[in-house]
């Protein structure tokens, strides 16, 4: 991933409005952000934990999703142990529902998407192997690297088209 500057990371969000980007916490540690390492940023708010950013590249472009941890959703049958966009498996907590108000007229009217996702928003760094935790393990596959990424973004921008769309 390019470099993205505070600014840029600040107007890119499409789902949320510009003075809670305005007010939105960086990640810890910002300036060290080891972007050859990263096919999106992402990460929690610490200061708002029920708060996740993500942002990408697209068209040349960043775009950026505010995301809010799913509260009050029954525990379920359905609920997935690995994740939807780096497809890594996770125990216990590693993998949470984060759901993103649609942007425009639909997010004010309260529609939004979820998915299930990895709870520290860092598919990039588990998919590359710079990341490990004792709640996800990697499964063995016949992707290359490069290939596994491309899938990452791939899922993640089918996201983002979900969050973009008029209805």
């Amino acid at each position: 991933m390019q470099p993205v500057s505070e600014n840029e990371i600040r107007t890119s969000f499409v789902n949320c409005s510009k003075g809670e980007a305005r007010r939105l916490t960086l990640p810890a540690g910002f300036a060290e952000t080891p972007w050859s390492d990263l096919d999106f940023l992402g990460w929690r708010d610490p200061k708002a934990p029920d708060r996740g950013y993500v942002v990408t590249w697209r068209d040349g472009e960043p775009v950026g999703i505010a995301l809010r941890a799913s509260t009050g959703v029954r525990k379920s049958l359905f609920k997935s142990s690995i994740c939807s966009v780096c497809v890594t498996p996770q125990s216990g907590s590693g993998i949470t529902l984060l759901v993103a108000p649609k942007a425009g007229a639909a997010g004010r009217q309260g529609n939004s998407v979820g998915l299930y996702v990895c709870a520290d928003l860092a598919c990039s760094l588990y998919v590359r192997g710079k990341k490990t935790s004792a709640l996800a393990r990697r499964l063995e596959e016949s992707l290359t690297p490069d290939e596994q990424n491309a899938r990452t973004l791939r899922n993640l921008h089918g996201f983002l088209d979900q969050v973009v769309a008029e209805s």
